[in-house]
């Protein structure tokens, strides 16, 4: 029985810390939370929520996820992955139901750790990761697109491709100096890098294009350009806790969303977590990860909140500034509760225009565009499945597309597993050189008698690998009187394979024909066992090794 795999990083960390250590984390801290401020805001507001919520979600969940994680340096909140689940969610089902979401996902989430499945969620295939992740960059990107440019339009379509209509039905309506303040947001921001690496770009766009965005109302009388505060009545107080009134129809219709939240949380936060152990040279527990993701999307939706995940861009701003422990993810969270308490009021000047410019930038860093180039060049299953995936999620939702890109994947795994298992026919004398399974000085009993057929089967045998040795029987086999199946290379045998190998030794024994099996290791003859073969074929009739299977069937020959 395996036990509870559950070891936050915290508990390790305090144990032999110190004021060097506490020192690294502060400054890392205090840098991370400065730099979640704008993103934490962006996020809210494109995700359909107030600005403060985008706030709420990491600092609650940001000190939750630091708490309990399985990562030393893991900074937790709201992503920018979240946001065409979150509006979409929103837009079906209200926010009461983007709340029931997000507490079920992080129930979910912590399912996943207690059984285990830390390990297994990494491995889903990367195509998939990929196709979806361009496809969220494609459509946060086309969400902004009305704020960047300023555009004058009453709806806005949800649909994809109607969106895109809109917007070239209205590029008459573009108000000129929004648009500029948004392009410049971007310049700024693509340029700071290379200017400082410690002050983020896109606090500094914020700040100098609201001072613009001010100064151009004060003295040049522009007023077209939209703030936070023309959209939004901003609060600067943290809401009460409160739990939504939960139905059992409101679960079952939410139970894909939900899912759809913790199956991405969980991969965005293993991806994060990994990369951020190659960087400082640590291991993170998967398992512990995933608990602490659930205990914070349980908590930030009982505060107001959205869904949260590890964030690779804040992960690492955290360890370049030297961060080691989860103290700094704690710091951060502080620092953000400071300024949500004292100076959210001034987010209201914020011009929507440079809002969406971080967002268009932050999307560029999602495409990953040259991981999907270098894809293009893989299999065409692989290319399959990631540009499947891309397109469902830009045409249809991210839920369809995990769904349907899972499927896919989870296919042509077991097409290919199956392609890894040989049968093929030996006729007359068996190779030497190939035999690990043969008794010394028995060299002689190589020759295949007369009336004796002989099949090997070379890989797992399972699904697929059934309906190819009744191919290759139909195909080069007679009727002998004994037909030996070598599995000297079969590790082992699933249910659809005992199902098929039954099928075969039955209608073989209709036929009058015995089934010798040879080669069979102690795992696979236990399973066999289990399964009665030993009295379907009898015991004498399943043999260690290759020269007892043709002496028994010299036997059975002769008689």
């Amino acid at each position: 029985m395996r036990t509870l795999d559950f070891r936050p990083k915290m508990v390790s960390a305090i144990k032999n810390y110190n004021r060097q250590t506490f020192t690294a984390d502060l400054l890392a801290g205090v840098i991370v939370g400065i730099v979640a401020l704008p993103l934490a805001i962006a996020f809210g507001i494109a995700s359909g929520v107030s600005p403060e919520k985008g706030i709420i979600t990491a600092i609650v969940a940001g000190l939750a996820i630091s708490a309990f994680g399985g990562s030393k340096v893991q900074i937790g909140g709201p992503t920018g992955a979240f946001i065409v689940i979150v509006s979409g969610i929103i837009g079906q089902y209200g926010i009461e139901g983007l709340t029931i979401a997000t507490l079920m996902a992080g129930v979910f989430l912590i399912g996943f750790g207690l059984l285990h499945l830390g390990t297994i969620i990494k491995y889903i295939p990367y195509p998939i990761i990929v196709g979806f992740t361009s496809g969220i960059a494609v459509t946060i990107f086309t969400t902004q697109v009305k704020d960047l440019l300023g555009m004058q339009m009453d709806n806005v379509p949800s649909d994809f491709i109607e969106r895109w209509g809109a917007y070239f039905q209205n590029l008459t309506n573009i108000d000129p100096w929004s648009a500029a303040i948004g392009l410049v947001s971007v310049a700024i921001i693509a340029v700071s890098p290379k200017l400082s690496k410690k002050v983020p770009g896109s606090l500094i766009a914020i700040i100098v294009m609201t001072v613009v965005a001010l100064l151009l109302k004060e003295y040049a009388s522009v007023t077209s350009i939209e703030t936070i505060g023309d959209r939004f009545s901003i609060k600067s107080q943290m809401p009460r806790m409160t739990m939504p009134a939960l139905s059992w129809e409101q679960i079952k219709a939410l139970v894909a969303p939900a899912l759809t939240i913790a199956v991405l949380g969980a991969i965005e936060s293993l991806l994060s977590a990994t990369v951020a152990d190659g960087v400082i040279g640590d291991h993170h527990n998967s398992n512990t990860e995933l608990v602490g993701q659930g205990v914070a999307n349980i908590l930030s939706p009982i505060f107001g909140g959205i869904p949260a995940t590890g964030a690779i861009a804040r992960t690492m701003t955290n360890i370049n500034n030297g961060g080691r422990t989860p103290i700094a993810g704690i710091i951060h969270a502080i620092v953000l509760l400071l300024i949500f308490l004292f100076l959210m009021p001034l987010a209201q000047y914020i011009p929507m225009a440079c809002l969406a410019g971080v967002l268009v930038v932050v999307a560029y860093g999602m495409s990953g565009w040259r991981s999907f180039r270098a894809l293009l060049r893989n299999p065409k299953s692989d290319v399959t499945v990631l540009v499947l995936t891309f397109l469902l999620t830009i045409i249809f939702d991210l839920t369809v597309a995990i769904e349907v890109g899972l499927i896919c994947a989870c296919l042509l795994f077991m097409r290919r597993m199956s392609e890894t298992t040989d049968v093929r026919a030996v006729y007359n004398e068996i190779d030497l050189n190939e035999d690990a399974d043969m008794q010394a000085g028995n060299l002689e009993h190589l020759t295949i008698p007369k009336g004796v057929e002989v099949y090997e089967i070379n890989g797992p045998y399972f699904f697929g690998a059934g309906n190819r040795f009744e191919d290759i029987m139909a195909r080069y086999g007679g009727h002998p009187q004994v037909r030996i199946i070598r599995m000297r290379k079969v590790p082992f045998i699933d249910s659809t394979g005992l199902h098929n190998l039954e099928n075969m030794c039955r209608m073989s024994q209709r036929e009058g024909i015995t089934v010798v099996l040879s080669g069979v290791n102690e795992k696979v003859e236990a399973v066999l066992n289990r399964n009665g073969f030993q009295e379907l074929l009898g015991k004498e009739n399943i043999c260690n090794h290759i020269d007892l299977a043709l002496a028994r069937s010299r036997e059975l020959t002769k008689a």
